[in-house]
């Protein structure tokens, strides 16, 4: 069953049903609701309550489930077996084992005769009924006949359908766009969906057309508008338009970053553009991929970099290179780690055993055991005197001396004690943490929040 059943348990939504700032709230064993000035705005008579959305909650009373709005008024009866949440503007509901839904007034849509449904994706859902799937519309008019042994969700206007073991596409009046013969399908995205057919694999456009040619033993995910495509154990690239950007004459491709992309021949890279044309020679033993104009390059067990039209413009005397991040790359000589700009200047002395990247203007550094955060010129924010710490985020960094992990900020002060037994990073204002054996959030004060 597709469905992914709610699980009714009041406190799970307590959350959600807070940042509406509205509460739940008991009396004599009935649950009623009030604002958190006190104001009951829906006196306790219900047994349960789950899925609280925008402007409805879902309430049980007598085993049975049905909505109220935000004032309190019943918007259906409380009839049903099951209800689940409000989902771009309607609600599946469930009674004697079959599914029906209602919109935000609560009136039936359709009639509750169908096995199984999915929520409202694109104004359309699918239904299933003795054993075959369709879909209808937000007016609860079915668009096809029920009669596909499997369904996708619509995405940009199209969904794939299945029968008799084979997949097609269809539109949102139901059409089927293309025969139903692939082997395996896709979902459409920038206008094209991949397809499969006797192990060859391709793309379609919008109107059904096979646009990449069902000829590849493997094409990958379009990005930047090219695709890897391999023919007889070789690689090479397609555009959108399916013209063949390369021949497949290469041992291995990466994806395109910045226009350009890695291919290696041979046990030797080089890089080719989005005319397929190599930029340099192909005689690299590796290479990064290109970020901030400058690919790393290796050659003779160095590595150095190159620009965007193939000119090595770092020497080739480094241990392990980094990506361009703001001008500046990590970079590893004898062992020690620093950072050059791209004239290939030491911005950051290579001094540090190593160094992380650069989140909201530092970077974790370690010397000796020891780990700190530096700036971007270098300048030691947060001396390195813990024994782990992790990147920034939401401007706190959790950090660990002596068995025990707290927080720091931007400017390095302590601001949560060092006496947690494990610590996670901060995200919209929370962190989770663990002490004596027992998980919990905490907020940016140190203060446990529920």
């Amino acid at each position: 069953m597709k469905k992914i059943l709610t699980i009714c348990f009041l406190m799970a939504t307590l959350f959600t049903i807070n940042a509406q700032n509205v509460e739940p709230f008991w009396d004599n064993k009935k649950l009623g609701f009030k604002e958190k000035d006190g104001k009951v705005i829906i006196k306790p008579k219900f047994d349960d309550v789950k899925n609280f959305s925008k402007n409805h909650y879902s309430v049980k009373l007598n085993d049975k489930w049905g909505f109220v709005n935000k004032a309190g008024k019943e918007i259906t009866p409380l009839k049903y077996d099951d209800v689940y949440i409000f989902t771009d503007g309607f609600a599946s509901v469930m009674l004697n084992d079959k599914y029906g839904f209602i919109d935000q007034d609560g009136k039936e849509i359709t009639p509750i005769k169908y096995d199984d449904e999915g929520n409202f994706s694109g104004g359309f859902a699918f239904v299933k009924l003795n054993g075959k799937y369709g879909f209808i519309d937000t007016v609860g008019k079915e668009i096809t006949a029920l009669k596909y042994d499997d369904v996708g969700k619509f995405i940009d206007g199209f969904a794939f359908v299945k029968q008799n073991g084979k997949y097609g596409f269809i539109n949102t009046v139901g059409k089927e766009i293309t025969p139903l013969k692939y082997d395996g399908i896709g979902n459409f995205k920038n206008g094209l969906a991949y397809v499969a057919q006797n192990d060859k694999h391709g793309y379609v456009d919008t109107s059904g057309k096979e646009i990449i040619a069902l000829k590849y033993d493997k094409i990958g995910v379009i990005s930047n508008g090219y695709a890897f495509v391999k023919l007889n154990n070789k690689f090479g690239f397609v555009n959108t338009s399916g013209k063949e950007i390369t021949p497949q004459k290469y041992d291995a491709v990466e994806g395109f970053s910045e226009g350009f992309a890695s291919v290696k021949l041979n046990d030797k890279y080089s890089f080719v553009d989005r005319f397929g044309k190599e930029i340099t020679p192909l005689k690299y033993d590796g290479v990064t991929y290109f970020l901030g104009g400058h690919a790393g390059v290796k050659l003779n067990g160095k590595w150095g970099f190159i620009d965007q039209s193939g000119e090595e413009v770092i020497p080739f005397k480094y241990g392990a290179v980094g990506l361009f991040d703001q001008g500046l790359v990590v970079v590893e000589m004898n062992g020690k780690s620093g950072c050059i700009d791209k004239t290939g200047k030491e911005i950051i002395p290579l001094k540090y055993d190593s160094l992380g990247k650069f989140v909201e203007g530092l970077s974790g550094a370690s010397l000796d055991g020891k780990y700190g955060f530096i700036d971007r010129t270098g300048k030691e924010i947060i001396p390195l005197k813990y024994d782990s710490v992790n990147s920034f985020s939401d401007g706190l960094a959790y950090v660990k001396k002596d068995g025990k992990w707290g927080f720091v900020n931007l400017s390095g002060k302590l601001v949560i004690p060092l006496k947690y037994d494990d610590a996670d990073f901060f995200k919209d204002g929370t962190a989770k943490v663990r002490l004596d054996g027992r998980f919990f959030y905490i907020d940016k004060n140190g203060k446990e929040v529920k």
